[in-house]
């Protein structure tokens, strides 16, 4: 694990080309998707220094709350479904990191991310099964880094800042970096002159802004775990409450380090000129935007653990851990002890509940668990007991992942839609594309069992047989009852700049040019809608669009059209993945046999999500496909199935 820090510190400039040149694509994606909603960072140890990072990209570019905890804090903390939460870690392998990747799993947010170092790690394994975790492993050029984290922090914090910024705005801030990564650079001598009468003193304050903190995390992070010294930090406000206290008793043994960005700058001025003469002040400016005070500061943090360690005559690439050390490291995270008849309750039944209620089934009032241990039991006991002759199936997010959408459904999808055909099972698809969708189904279906398929294009406003090829026709263009809506929409000014408006006949679909919270095109649309005179016209919200539907279109039309054709009386199941109102399956999944892949509605009598838990969307498809049993009067789930 040792290795000399001044090493490393010759590899920066590396590992900075490296994360310049690095196919970012899938991270960028993982930030798109983030940047709609509040974001929660988790590390430890280094890694809580690129945590911090990380949310201060989030808050200032993204705009929405980004906050930095510890693994302990999630392993204990209530998890917001509708947040998005990062993991950072470079070795992926300690055992607080794992912890709290699998409670976060088992509590399914809205988006779990996954950012390490290594693919052949324990938490790189655990992610692998879980799909819905977006899991980015980038192994940086240095290799592992030695005692305290180093190439592999200035690499992810590299790839991340890259990843939330355009290719314009990340020039800018990578033309600002790149000089001080050399050895010899002007500018890294400067601050080390600036700083040399700090090692001094046994106690360093560290003062910084906003744009500053990363640096000034990393700093006391590796300050504490290299027994460098004494440090304290302190925004420059935050200092003014008191903290300055301790230079007026303990001056003869302090220093202050002041980090500066531009937008402190005159802030920093007032507050330096105000302390005490007679204590050593070290003064560092970093130049440009916010970006790049950040990750300037992180590499003066890095230089600096070196001149100090030099100076204090410690190598801080291998200081020596003590045997008490690594058991300390080792230990586990405490688990909370749920209720007791949780305790009887089995993983899916668990997850199941939690789902539905939003709740943590271990801290709910026993009386409260029983009446939803029931409800569910009943569902799944209705669900368990019926045979279905047809099966209706939403797409995106169902068949195929949101992700991957524009790709053909997989293997396992294909191989269990032709089994429940062959058996003589009817087969219906609701979805809110048109032609696309149809192109891939043949693709993946038999076609001696295209006219068994019926798809309803475009929410239900087109329905025919797989094998039919001029359905949908694809006009553009609204009818008559959206056509004046269509206008008003196009009209308003957000949505104008906001969103990609494209008009069918029966259906008007909105998406978003640019990161959007989730609620807000369905919430614009809404207003539109309200403000007019649009009897009967409804909105629904996908992961990824929100589409507006002529009256009396729905993805129910699927299932009335097959029991038109098998009989009224036939049990049909539903699959979809958005039964949560206003999503585009709360119809759909509103029937008397409905089973969600993601989201839930509260109705207690259908909708529920009895998949694995820390399963999502496909996977959880699969897992239902798996579980029925075909027969000569149709498909119904196994003896014991989904419990």
């Amino acid at each position: 694990m040792a290795k000399p820090y001044d090493l490393e510190m010759s590899r920066l400039a590396d590992t900075f080309a490296w994360a310049e040149q690095s196919d970012v694509d899938r991270l960028a994606k993982a930030v798109a998707a983030a940047s709609t909603r509040p974001l929660v960072a988790v590390g430890s140890g280094g890694s809580l220094t690129a945590a911090v990072a990380l949310a201060a990209l989030h808050q200032s570019i993204s705009r929405h709350l980004g906050t930095v905890v510890t693994p302990l804090e999630v392993a204990n903390a209530v998890i917001e479904s509708d947040c998005s939460y990062w993991l950072l870690s470079a070795g992926g392998s300690n055992v607080d990191i794992n912890r709290a990747a699998k409670v976060l799993i088992s509590r399914e947010p809205r988006q779990i991310t996954v950012l390490c170092g290594r693919e052949d790690s324990p938490l790189a394994e655990l992610c692998g099964e879980h799909p819905f975790v977006d899991l980015i492993v980038c192994p940086p050029p240095a290799g592992k880094d030695g005692f305290l984290a180093t190439n592999s922090l200035l690499g992810f914090i590299t790839l991340l800042t890259r990843s939330y910024l355009d290719k314009k705005t990340w020039t800018g801030v990578a033309n600002a970096v790149r000089p001080t990564l050399p050895i010899d650079s002007k500018i890294v001598s400067r601050w080390q002159k600036a700083t040399a009468p700090l090692w001094e003193r046994p106690t360093l304050l560290v003062l910084h802004g906003l744009s500053t903190r990363t640096g000034a995390t990393d700093i006391e992070s590796k300050f504490v775990e290299a027994a460098l010294g004494n440090v304290q930090l302190a925004d420059y406000r935050n200092f003014a409450h008191g903290r300055h206290h301790w230079l007026a008793k303990r001056a003869a043994e302090s220093a202050v380090l002041a980090l500066v960005g531009e937008d402190d700058m005159a802030l920093a001025d007032r507050t330096l000129s105000l302390l005490p003469k007679t204590v050593p002040i070290a003064r560092l400016d970093f130049a440009g935007d916010a970006p790049s005070a950040q990750l300037l500061s992180l590499v003066a943090a890095l230089r600096l653990t070196e001149w100090v360690g030099r100076a204090r005559s410690i190598d801080p690439g291998g200081p020596g851990v003590p045997t008490f050390g690594r058991k300390l490291y080792h230990l586990p995270l405490p688990r909370s002890r749920p209720a007791e008849l949780a305790l009887t309750l089995s993983p899916r039944l668990t997850m199941a509940i939690r789902r539905k209620s939003g709740r943590d089934v271990e801290r709910m009032p026993e009386a409260e668990l029983r009446q939803w241990v029931a409800a569910a039991k009943d569902f799944r006991r209705r669900l368990t007991t019926s045979t279905f002759q047809a099966i209706v199936f939403d797409y995106d997010g169902t068949l195929v992942d949101t992700r991957d959408r524009f790709l053909p459904v997989t293997d396992g999808i294909a191989e269990g839609l032709n089994g429940l055909l062959t058996s003589g099972v009817t087969l219906g698809v609701a979805t809110g594309r048109g032609k696309s969708v149809r192109m891939e189904l043949r693709r993946s279906l038999a076609k001696k069992h295209w006219p068994n398929v019926l798809v309803g294009y475009y929410n239900g406003a087109e329905i025919a047989p797989l094998d039919m090829d001029d359905c949908p026709d694809g006009r553009d263009g609204c009818a008559e009852v959206l056509h004046a809506l269509a206008g008003r929409l196009a009209a308003d000014p957000e949505l104008r700049v906001s969103a990609r408006q494209t008009n069918r006949q029966m259906q008007i679909t909105l998406e978003p040019e640019f990161p959007l919270p989730d609620s807000r095109l369905w919430d614009l649309a809404q207003q539109v809608l309200l403000r007019g005179n649009y009897p009967g016209v409804t909105v629904t919200r996908s992961s990824h669009s929100v589409d507006i539907l002529a009256p009396g279109v729905s993805k129910l039309t699927v299932l009335e059209r097959l029991r038109e054709r098998l009989g009224k009386d036939v049990a049909v199941l539903t699959i979809g993945d958005r039964g949560k109102w206003p999503g585009n399956d709360f119809t759909l999944l509103a029937t008397p046999f409905a089973l969600s892949v993601d989201e839930t509605s509260v109705d207690l009598d259908s909708g529920w999500n009895l998949g694995a838990p820390g399963q999502r969307g496909i996977s959880v498809t699969c897992e239902y496909l798996a579980s029925l049993r075909l027969g000569v009067k149709g498909a119904r789930f196994a003896k014991g199935a989904l419990q």
